[in-house]
């Protein structure tokens, strides 16, 4: 792809780009200091689940959660301790290529491996159909998994980006897509997205009817994507308590504060920060046809880079207005269609418009913003949705809200400081 002419250029080149000051956003911080210790508490309460020398898979997830090589490892160890022979299972739907050799560098990236986790990692892209939902849909399940004596699912939880029920992110999905592999994601997307509320809580009740799910746990995360609360749950226990664990996540969860923004500025997206590289909880980027509102989304939305830990893919690309070339060239179709073509999803890889560099970007997406007021601009600048403390506003909402006790101003007014080639970073 050619790069930008001086006449698309010229066109966006006297936008002006507001001064920025830096604040820090007031979230609840407590956390736990010794996950692996509250972890170890919990699964007492499990123990009598695990016979002396029954197989056991643990599910190990594509998400980026605080610990999870040090809570894989703690769970590996208590089932070893009760008499079990653990091993782990890659539970990540299509991610990673939707081919086990993606799937295990996935985890690789997160620290998982055999040797780290002291216990096999068990790699397939291999299903079985162990139930059917009353309409007929297939209910597919890990082959590992399936041949284990129990499975002990692990996944945080917390809202998901794209629907709304009972059961969003979490132990059900953990199991009816991430167990699911490929072909579950699969199955479970094209009941269609303004059922999936619906299709994982009776796909999830499927799993934990007729497979031996041993316990699960469940983990939250604060503001800050730190471990704040984690709990091993037997089967019976789940469908009630994941509930309520979603509803207190939801409330934890970080945000930003200022509203009615004219233009988001994203410096990074990626699969290693949200399942659609930029979480819409955040951003309210949601797709129309999902059925979630998208008040509060800002008139317009720059994303600049893709994480090195996503490796290639550029789902939620589709969320964002203008981006660079830099982002593009590091797209790859192969890490970021499998996931598109398992969820008929294909609105996120639609591609923004590209330019060459991340001023360019911004100025275009100002220039963009029809109906802001230019020297009144509404422009906020975060690193990525996971880290949303220490965040960049412009001057005109820094007049705004410079006696609001949830802000701390930290510095500036100032330039945004791009280098001689028009980026920031």
């Amino acid at each position: 792809m050619q790069g930008n002419s001086d006449k698309v250029n010229a066109l966006i080149q006297g936008e002006i780009i507001p001064r920025m000051v830096t604040v820090r956003q007031r979230f609840e911080a407590s956390k736990l200091e010794d996950p692996a210790a509250a972890l170890r508490e919990q699964l007492e309460r499990v123990r009598q689940t695990i016979r002396p020398g029954m197989t056991v898979a643990v599910t190990a997830g594509s998400r980026g959660i605080d610990h999870i090589d040090l809570l894989l490892r703690e769970t590996v160890q208590f089932i070893r301790s009760a008499g079990g022979e653990p091993f782990l299972v890659p539970a990540m739907g299509s991610h990673g290529g939707a081919v086990a050799e993606g799937q295990l560098a996935l985890l690789e990236s997160f620290g998982i491996t055999e040797e780290t986790m002291g216990c096999p990692i068990r790699a397939s892209m291999e299903v079985d159909q162990f139930a059917s939902l009353p309409d007929g849909t297939p209910v597919y399940i890990d082959r590992f998994a399936h041949a284990a004596d129990g499975i002990v699912v692990v996944n945080r939880v917390k809202p998901h980006t794209g629907f709304r029920g009972p059961h969003e992110s979490g132990l059900y999905k953990m199991m009816c897509v991430g167990l699911g592999k490929q072909k579950g994601a699969e199955t479970v997307h094209n009941r269609g997205r303004r059922r999936m509320g619906e299709t994982i809580q009776l796909m999830g009740q499927q799993f934990l009817e007729k497979t031996n799910i041993l316990f699960g746990v469940a983990i939250l995360e604060n503001a800050f994507d730190q471990t704040y609360r984690l709990f091993a749950l037997l089967p019976e226990e789940i469908p009630e308590r994941e509930p309520a664990l979603l509803a207190e996540a939801r409330d934890l969860m970080p945000r930003i504060m200022p509203e009615r923004l004219d233009v988001l500025v994203v410096d990074w997206m990626g699969k290693n920060i949200s399942g659609t590289g930029m979480d819409p909880n955040i951003t309210k980027s949601f797709a129309h046809d999902y059925g979630i509102s998208r008040e509060g989304r800002a008139r317009k939305i720059a994303v600049l880079d893709l994480t090195e830990q996503s490796h290639g893919a550029a789902v939620g690309i589709g969320s964002a207005d203008t981006t660079t070339r830099r982002l593009l060239e590091k797209m790859d179709p192969n890490t970021t269609y499998p996931n598109l073509l398992t969820t008929g999803g294909t609105d996120s890889a639609k591609i923004p418009m590209v330019f060459d560099d991340q001023r360019l970007a911004i100025q275009a997406a100002i220039k963009t913003a029809v109906g802001a007021d230019r020297a009144n601009l509404r422009m906020v600048r975060i690193r990525d949705t996971l880290h949303l403390e220490t965040i960049q506003i412009s001057e005109a909402l820094a007049r705004e809200l410079q006696d609001d006790p949830r802000f701390e101003f930290l510095s500036g007014p100032e330039e945004l400081p791009f280098n001689e080639n028009g980026d920031l970073f």
